[in-house]
């Protein structure tokens, strides 16, 4: 489960302890204090073993692809195979995502980069180490956060076209993935009430209609269980629809619309 110390990646990373799993979770942040941001990879790994699963915290900054390559290493002595990556590390500006305050020409090109570098190229790094580990089993599952941006623009170009490329990352790598039994697809959430949402108030006035993090891990853990999974490789899933597909809900017993544009 790549970048899980907060947001939508500790909510999937708490879904699927939920559901069991065991989960090693990375990121940049191991303990509270190291950044200036809230969570960390040592407290989500605590509460998926509250949860009900295992959590085991491996620091891992996906910009770095020796770092990538000593998780992925890790676990494969430790377990002996792998059968689920989450592909979910992002790197950006603001605790909320992409800024939204200016055109892009007046927006630096490093914003750009950094979301290009961790949050596409990160995704496809992470599933070159894991795919080894899959193809002997002849099984497993690549799940890459993507988003309805993908195919419908908003108020950053950087952000629309990392999703668009999620999306066709997912596409072609399934497409050649298939022959080895290993499914892989895109996942995408909706407004989620992550730390950096919840704290901003004066950008999401009204939170009524936004899901819990953990909604987006139950959403995992369905396609997860699903034994006829593979009929799902290359496809885009948006989260509504699975909750209708699955019969999972939210805390609180809803369920989204599901998204008539969903790539499905």
């Amino acid at each position: 489960m790549t970048g899980a110390s907060r947001g939508i990646g500790r909510g999937i990373a708490l879904g699927l302890g939920e559901a069991g799993w065991t989960v090693y979770v990375t990121g940049r942040t191991v303990r509270a204090g190291d950044s200036d941001r809230p969570g960390s990879i040592t407290r989500t790994a605590d509460e998926v073993t509250a949860a009900g699963g295992q959590g085991i915290p491996t620091p891992c900054d996906h910009r770095l692809d020796a770092e990538t390559a000593a998780a992925f290493r890790r676990i494969q002595e430790e377990k002996g195979g792998l059968d689920l990556l989450v592909n979910n590390a992002t790197s950006y500006t603001t605790d909320v995502g992409p800024p939204g305050n200016a055109p892009f020409w007046e927006l630096p090109v490093e914003i750009w980069d950094l979301m290009h570098t961790v949050g596409l190229r990160s995704h496809y790094v992470a599933s070159i180490f894991a795919v080894p580990i899959m193809i002997p089993q002849h099984s497993g599952l690549i799940v890459n956060v993507s988003s309805a941006g993908a195919v419908k623009p908003g108020r950053d170009v950087s952000y629309n076209v990392v999703k668009a490329g999620v999306d066709m990352l997912t596409r072609g790598t399934a497409n050649q993935l298939r022959q080895h039994g290993i499914t892989v697809v895109s996942l995408w959430p909706r407004l989620t009430r992550t730390e950096g949402v919840v704290a901003h108030p004066d950008l999401f006035p009204d939170l009524s209609k936004a899901w819990s993090p953990e909604f987006n891990g139950r959403a995992v853990a369905a396609i997860a269980a699903d034994p006829r999974v593979i009929e799902k490789t290359g496809r885009a899933l948006d989260v509504g629809m699975l909750a209708e597909e699955y019969g999972f809900t939210d805390f609180d017993g809803r369920r989204p619309e599901p998204l008539q544009s969903a790539q499905l």
